[in-house]
């Protein structure tokens, strides 16, 4: 395999997860400063490293989301696509960091901009500060290869919380559960009808008018669509399983939560996954993923979303009609990690982009995305600096399905050499 690849697998060996991801830090600032580049690590662990007068700065970000096993993770190949053993792989945006590895291999004169926690809210991003060169920034975060990104989703994370109390149950106790669906990326997958495993959940307890509610761990991680969800219930009706709901009674008889009923109706009202289609891009214009709700033994209810939108103006509607959906059940909200869109923006930088990639792919495309890269927030702080997307083909990221083409990475870096000679 090629050195782009070893590097790779050397990354997966390094435990990067959101949030805990200093292994990898010190290990990237060791592997640049071997390499004669200088380094500045900002106080939220932004890393950027350069080496002689740069036009052109590389951007990626260097945590993870860590799914199944991860961050212990055994990477296979299978028909030419490189995947994960029962976790997520990382190559969003694991890749990205090992083209640039290799770059630094070769002693390139660039700007590299790697970015912290991206993956919980576009956190390092945030903080960017540091005095940058060059006058076009290419970020590597992309998912199609033949494909140049030109703009993306701005997002809020939109929490709400309650405390509630327990009474008596009655009737006998089950575990409902929905386990092992497939997941996804809450952005770029958010179309592609995949199930949500709160959702079904929700709905087999509405539409088995289950009212007792005793406890409730549902969901993963923010930007993911649940892959699982396991309720407590007590019904005075007998329960069976369907479809991918399993139930299972048990002996206890634990006390219910007051408004457990309003919970359950909540999840079935939700309205899930995209909410408006954006048809002069081919993409969904608004959308909203109900990503993790917990009620715990001692009454605390919290809920957690991540809300999409191509637009300003979209994004505030949508945030406020979920605020007032929230509070409409009795919840206190926040607004949380807002972040802007990428107005898309076509420039002598993005059309050089797209000549380089279709020398290599024999195409190429201007293109939109539905998900949250670090561009938006950046261009804001360098006004001056021209952008643009690209990435190898890395399909189902943020769940265990997830996977990179082998040959995609192979030319897709091809393309970078090229928009590095061109610059």
């Amino acid at each position: 395999m090629s050195n782009i690849i070893e590097h790779f697998k050397t990354l997966t060996q390094i435990p990067h997860c959101s949030k805990d991801a200093d292994r990898l830090l010190d290990f990237l600032v060791t592997f640049a400063n071997e390499r004669g580049y200088e380094v500045e690590v900002d106080a939220v662990k932004n890393i950027y490293i350069f080496k002689g007068e740069p036009t052109l700065c590389l951007q990626a970000h260097y945590d993870m989301v860590c799914m199944g096993k991860a961050p212990k993770i055994e990477t296979y190949v299978e028909k030419g696509w490189m995947k994960a053993k029962d976790s997520s792989l990382g190559a969003d945006n694991g890749m990205a960091i090992a083209m640039m590895m290799q770059l630094m291999d070769e002693g390139q004169a660039l700007e590299f901009l790697l970015t912290s926690d991206e993956e919980i809210g576009l956190i390092g991003a945030n903080e960017v500060a540091f005095d940058l060169k060059s006058r076009y920034m290419l970020n590597l975060d992309s998912e199609d290869d033949a494909e140049v990104y030109i703009g993306c989703a701005g997002g809020a994370d939109i929490t709400a919380h309650k405390q509630d109390a327990y009474v008596e149950g009655k009737g006998s106790c089950y575990e409902v559960a929905v386990k092992g669906l497939v997941g996804g990326h809450s952005g770029v997958d958010i179309d592609k009808g995949i199930p949500s495993a709160i959702k079904v959940l929700g709905d087999y307890l509405y539409e088995n008018a289950v009212t007792q509610l005793a406890s409730l761990y549902a969901g993963e991680r923010r930007n993911s669509i649940p892959a699982n969800a396991v309720a407590i219930i007590r019904s005075e009706n007998g329960l069976i399983g369907s479809g991918d709901v399993t139930v299972r009674e048990l002996k206890e008889q634990p006390s219910i939560l007051q408004e457990g009923e309003k919970i359950i109706h909540l999840i079935h009202a939700f309205k899930q996954g995209v909410r408006a289609d954006n048809k002069e891009l081919g993409i969904p214009d608004v959308s909203i993923n109900l990503a993790i709700i917990t009620a715990d033994e001692k009454g605390g209810i919290s809920i957690e979303t991540s809300a999409r939108a191509m637009d300003a103006d979209s994004l505030e509607v949508l945030t406020e009609e979920t605020v007032d959906f929230f509070e409409s059940y009795g919840f206190s909200v926040k607004v949380e990690d807002k972040y802007p869109a990428w107005k898309p923006d076509v420039s002598v930088f993005t059309d050089l982009v797209s000549k380089e990639m279709k020398k290599v792919f024999g195409t190429s495309k201007l293109m939109a995305i539905h998900a949250g890269l670090e561009c938006g927030v950046i261009a804001e702080k360098y006004p001056t600096m021209k952008f643009a997307s690209i990435g190898p083909t890395i399909r189902y990221p943020h769940s265990t399905r997830e996977m990179v083409n082998i040959g995609s990475v192979e030319k897709t870096y091809l393309v970078l050499k090229e928009i590095i000679k061109s610059i």
